[in-house]
Order: C-alpha cells, then structure tokens, then sequence
C-alpha cells in the first residue's frame, strides 16, 4: 500500500506511470467510455481548506470510476474537535478504501497516514500540492512541452513552489524560481530537491529576479500571491511582490512559444494581468480540467498498489 503525500516519496517511473493512466483516462471520457475500475469503493474526502477545484474534480473522478466519494468537513467529524488525528484515521480507514485530505499542517496529514490502515493523499497542505503539480505535468505532456522543459515560478515561496521543486527534481528538467525577498523556498525543501537532483540531472536555480528566471523559459507559472490563511497580510504583500506580475513585457523575455499555467484561482491585476490570463485561457483551463484526468489516474495507480 501506498500513500500520496509529496512527490519525493515518488521515482520517475511511478510518476510517470501515473500520467499514462491519466491520459488513458481522459481519451476514454472524450470517447465517452467510463471504466468502473473503482466500483463499490468509498472515498472519505476530508476539508479542513475549502476547495472548488479539489472538491469537484475528486467527487465526479470517483463517480466516473465507480464509486462514491463522501464530504467530510470540520463540521461532519470530530477531527480537530476533541478527537486525536489517529483515532480518526484508524476509524475512517475502517470504513472507506481511500482518503484525501485538505488541511494545514503537512504533520497532520503525516499522522493520520501513519494510522490509515488504505492510502491518503494529500489534497493540498501549507507544505504541498502534489496532485496539482500532476494535473499540471498531463498539460504540459498534451501541449508538447514536456521534453527539455524550463520552468519558471515566479511569486511566493510556498506549497506550489516546494511541488514544482520536487517534480523538476524528479523528473530532471531545469527549474528557475524567482521569489520576492523575504517570500524565499523553505531552505529545507531546497536542499532536499538539490540532493534528489543530483540523480536527475535537474537544474534548479532560485533566485529574487523574476526577469533572470523569464529569460528563455518555456514554461511560465505562479500563483496567487496571499494563500488561504494569509489573508490578513495581502496588502502587505501586494506591496512586496510589485515587479513580480507575469504581464505581456514579462512574458516577452520567455521562449517565443512560451506556455502561461495557473493552479488558479487567478486575481487577474495581482499576478498574473487580465492579458496574460485571456491569451492562455485554453491551456489554463485546460489545466484545471486535468484535475480530474490526474487524480483518476492516482487513485487507480494507488489502488493497484494494494493488490
């Protein structure tokens, strides 16, 4: 049995097993063929975060599939009410074969796995967001793009960074993330990717110069610049992060060609302007429909894994 916490638990071969179940998936829907390769099973979805794309795409995945998927926020359980995380994850896991979680604390996901009897994933922690980085590696396999990538992040140093850090480790392509300062990497999520790509042969380089980490790229991503949580800071952080829009004169200085992603939701003005967004509307949503495609594709792989 597997768990689905962060992409460094994963090799390259996994992750990429993975996106070929994804891509079966997808043509199979276009073609209007569902494979009830899930039938009869249950997923405990677990929201101490709201969501709008994690919700839809993991509830309708696991109704395509064959299953069921219940809602459970803190309002429905008694996690974080009173009840230790264990004794939630060996009840949950009793009853249901998969659980995926949206929470703060990557340690309280760590936990309830280690007490999970059937795999977790993480549907998105302050940590990571590994099931989003695999919707976004499907779109960047769709549109060609994959091969001799250059990525650049440009804005906060947070769970999409550290998720794009350990997929470029991984999978060996170059990584360039310009962070304003005082917004850097987590230094030891840093150091862990640097290690792992010494095997890859993956280039990572970090830095506070969103135009040094621009020039050339192939691929250009970001996210909204004040997380769930953060909110009490935007403005502050609107003020820090000025230079860091991806905006036409930014993405000028990117390969010709160039690919604009977004985990969305976007705040159009904020990181990314209204151009940018408008011009690579298709591969965006593109993106965010790959939700469903990718995590499909994990929870078929993640149950294979049990035998």
């Amino acid at each position: 049995m597997r768990h689905f916490l962060t992409l460094k638990d994963f090799t390259k071969e996994e992750i990429l097993e993975i996106i070929d179940i994804a891509i079966e998936i997808k043509k199979d829907l276009k073609d209007g063929v569902y494979k009830k390769q899930l039938e009869m099973q249950t997923l405990a979805m677990i929201f101490e975060k709201s969501s709008t794309r994690t919700r839809v795409s993991f509830e309708t995945g696991m109704f395509q599939l064959g299953g069921h998927a219940l809602f459970l926020s803190n309002r429905d359980i008694h996690l974080g009410r009173g009840e230790p995380v264990a004794d939630t994850a060996k009840v949950i896991s009793s009853m249901c074969d998969m659980v995926m979680i949206r929470t703060f604390e990557h340690s309280m996901i760590e936990e309830f796995a280690a007490n999970s009897t059937v795999p977790v994933i993480n549907g998105l922690t302050d940590s990571y967001h590994p099931v989003q980085l695999l919707a976004d590696y499907l779109t960047m396999v769709e549109y060609g793009v994959e091969k001799d990538a250059v990525v650049a992040y440009v804005g906060d140093g947070n769970n999409m960074t550290h998720s794009w850090l350990m997929l470029a480790a991984k999978l060996g392509f170059e990584l360039r993330i310009a962070t304003p300062k005082g917004y850097e990497v987590n230094a030891e999520i840093i150091e862990e990717a640097f290690e792992i790509a010494k095997t890859s042969g993956s280039i990572i380089k970090v830095m506070n110069d969103p135009k040094e980490a621009l020039s050339g790229a192939t691929i250009v991503t970001t996210d909204t610049w004040a997380s769930m949580g953060q909110e009490d800071e935007k403005e502050q952080r609107i003020k820090d992060f000025k230079g860091f829009m991806v905006d036409g004169l930014m993405m000028c200085l990117a390969a010709k060609d160039a690919k604009f992603l977004h985990c969305l939701p976007a705040y159009r003005g904020q990181e990314v302007s209204e151009e940018i967004m408008d011009e690579h509307t298709e591969i965006v949503f593109n993106e965010a429909e790959n939700r469903l495609h990718a995590q499909k594709g994990l929870m078929v792989w993640l149950n294979k894994q049990r035998g």
